[in-house]
């Protein structure tokens, strides 16, 4: 039997972008928001999230607040299961849709 990889209630998947409504108002660029939309990566965005990168959460870090047009502050703010929300919508949008 095939497995089925069912879309979270909190997310929301469009084309190209994928949306993360967050468990708690958060401020996000000094607005406070239920949610967070991530547009589809680049190979360029994933070369600049490495630059000035020590290790792999803040090149993480980094591409995160890049495609969601947020500082890397506002992300370090998120509550933690908020941010594993955002890694959630990040891998469901770059998944083959094969798989």
């Amino acid at each position: 039997m095939a497995q089925v990889n069912k879309i979270p209630s909190w997310l929301t998947l469009a084309g190209d972008r994928v949306t993360v409504r967050l468990s708690k108002l958060t401020e996000l660029n000094g607005v406070q928001l239920d949610a967070v939309s991530l547009r589809a990566p680049t190979v360029r965005d994933i070369r600049s999230a490495q630059g000035g990168a020590q290790d792999e959460e803040q090149r993480e870090l980094n591409l995160f607040a890049s495609l969601a047009e947020v500082g890397v502050k506002d992300l370090e703010g998120l509550a933690l299961k908020d941010y594993t929300r955002l890694q959630t919508g990040y891998f469901r949008l770059v998944q083959d849709d094969e798989l």
